[in-house]
C-alpha cells in the first residue's frame, strides 16, 4: 500500500518510530485498523481521537478500498 499519495498521513522519523500517523497528529493509522477490527465505529474512534479529523479518516478508508480493488500487476 503507497501511503505516501494520501495527503491525510504523514511519517517521520522522530513521530512514533516512523509509523504513519494522521496528519497533525501522534496517531497511527494503524490505531484506527485495530479499532475497527475490535468492533468501534468510526464515531467511537473520532470520540477517542479527538485529533484526528473525519476527514482524515475518511481520506484513509478511501485510499485503503482504492488499493484493494486497484488492477494488479502479474
Amino acid at each position: 500500500m503507497n501511503w505516501e499519495i494520501c495527503s491525510a498521513v504523514e511519517r517521520h522519523a522522530d513521530t512514533m518510530g516512523g509509523a504513519w500517523v494522521f496528519r497533525g497528529t501522534r496517531v497511527p493509522v494503524s490505531t484506527l485498523f485495530e479499532n475497527l477490527k475490535d468492533g468501534a465505529s468510526t464515531e467511537e474512534f473520532l470520540e477517542w481521537f479527538p485529533g484526528v479529523a473525519r476527514s482524515h479518516v475518511e481520506a484513509v478508508l478511501d485510499h485503503e478500498v482504492k488499493g484493494l480493488i486497484a488492477p494488479t500487476r502479474l
